[in-house]
């Protein structure tokens, strides 16, 4: 049996190698040189234990993905059984496999409307990638080889490919150092409703983003814009639930000048907010593509798919026998990364975990929102399993702490001493967490939380920063 000085021991070591050789995403140099990071060594349902014998409520879920919960032996079960009958087999051009062809036949049954044609990729990123590649290879199908410019809004996160990161438009992910693609990619304002002007009701604020949509296609050009892509709920970027009604208008805007309306639904999608896809049963919408990853494996495997409609399809399949979609990846329909994701869907809905996430995911919504009463908590907000509290230095100004400060690491470093992970963005702090979370683990969180953000308080006060 390790002891636990064997243990420290250890955890120095492989924290020491990572320093050394591993250069993480996101990284910052600083402080990845002087502490590291966390070694996790093990994970069980919702909890991380870390390689020091730490356990930790992880109400992240990974990177808004282990909606199943960690260490199902099923899962490990049917990856291995997978990779004992067919560990690889390309999906090139004229080859498939049993996996693949299960698994699009399953979430074509699940998506909205008459999306029923995908391609499988390695993640979000690259799903949203291939989406925006599509975008342009149907309109010039249709004859229209202009219309590729898109439309995104600011503080959304798309992915971290170069096309991807250049549609997301989060400011603090635009470093100096790295260049975007600008031509044909443009952004309108976020639904932040919270950081609206003083005084502007919700429904004039929805009216403002509507007439700033409908001026920035004119800017453009109907004629050149072929899609508008949105997350319905904007998740890294801080958790951006809309107004009601905004999304079906933007919607409405889109079908007037026939402009493909893109839902990034690879937060949101197999469970987040209780179903299976989030946009057409939360939003009313019926997209013409949907991008997905994180909870289509639970994190078991990288996966992602990107689906379109039939009407898309009929466009681009038609009309030119010498076509190729030239656009894939090696791992496209990966047999094994196809069977987990089969297993994965199959628990979410043996063990109804769409209706838990649901149910507890309101009661964690209820919860989170007494968090309001604390003095430097400006905003609670989100849905169900997809929650963020911004953190202020005045509520009634909404003026926020300086950046050096760094408060939403603050507050997530004290929780995390007390057993509790939740994701520092800046000034927010997020939450997204696995399915099977239950009413017992959402008291710990918000206890926990509610005096991480006290003892944060605490010391603000007596730095003078209060």
């Amino acid at each position: 049996m390790l002891t636990k000085d064997r243990l420290n021991d250890a955890e120095a070591h492989l924290r020491a190698l990572d320093q050394r050789h591993n250069l993480h995403p996101w990284t910052h140099f600083e402080s990845h040189e002087k502490e590291g990071a966390m070694v996790v060594a093990s994970g069980k349902g919702c909890h991380l234990t870390d390689a020091n014998g730490k356990t930790y409520l992880d109400a992240v879920g990974g990177m808004w993905c282990t909606n199943i919960g960690l260490g199902r032996e099923e899962m490990a079960d049917a990856i291995a059984d997978q990779v004992r009958e067919l560990a690889y087999s390309s999906t090139f051009v004229d080859m498939t496999n049993g996996p693949t062809a299960l698994l699009a036949q399953k979430i074509a049954s699940l998506t909205p409307g008459d999306l029923n044609h995908m391609q499988f990729t390695t993640g979000g990123s690259t799903a949203v990638d291939t989406a925006y590649r599509l975008v342009g290879f149907y309109n010039h199908c249709l004859g229209r080889p202009e219309k590729t410019h898109v439309i995104a809004r600011d503080q959304a996160y798309h992915g971290s490919t170069f096309v991807t990161m250049s549609i997301g438009n989060k400011a603090s992910d635009k470093v100096e150092e790295f260049q975007y693609l600008r031509d044909g990619i443009h952004h309108i304002s976020a639904p932040h409703y919270y950081r609206a002007e003083d005084g502007v009701s919700e429904a004039e604020f929805t009216d403002q983003l509507i007439a700033e949509f409908e001026s920035k296609i004119a800017e453009i050009g109907a004629d050149k814009v072929g899609a508008f892509f949105a997350e319905p709920i904007q998740a890294s970027g801080g958790v951006l639930v809309p107004p009601k009604g905004y999304l079906k208008r933007m919607y409405d805007v889109c079908q007037k000048h026939d402009i493909l309306f893109v839902a990034d639904e690879v937060v949101t999608a197999f469970g987040r907010l209780g179903h299976f896809f989030a946009i057409e049963a939360e939003f009313g919408i019926i997209p013409d593509i949907i991008t997905s990853a994180k909870g289509l494996s639970s994190g078991y495997l990288p996966m992602g798919a990107m689906i379109y409609s039939d009407r898309i399809h009929d466009v681009i399949s038609k009309g030119d026998e010498h076509r190729w979609f030239a656009s894939g990846f090696t791992y496209s329909g990966h047999p094994v990364c196809c069977a987990a994701a089969l297993k994965n869907i199959e628990i979410m809905e043996r063990e109804n975990l769409l209706q838990n996430a649901a149910e507890v995911g309101t009661y964690f919504e209820e919860q989170l929102h007494t968090l309001n009463d604390l003095e430097i908590v400006g905003n609670v907000r989100g849905k169900k399993l997809m929650m963020c509290v911004e953190n202020v230095k005045d509520k009634t100004t909404k003026e926020l702490l300086p950046d050096e400060l760094n408060i939403g690491k603050r507050i997530s470093n004290a929780a995390e001493a007390m057993g509790l992970l939740v994701r520092p963005i800046g000034h927010l702090n997020v939450m997204s967490p696995p399915l099977t979370l239950t009413r017992e683990d959402v008291d710990f969180l918000v206890k926990t939380l509610r005096a991480a953000i006290e003892q944060v308080t605490g010391e603000l006060k007596a730095e003078g920063h209060l």
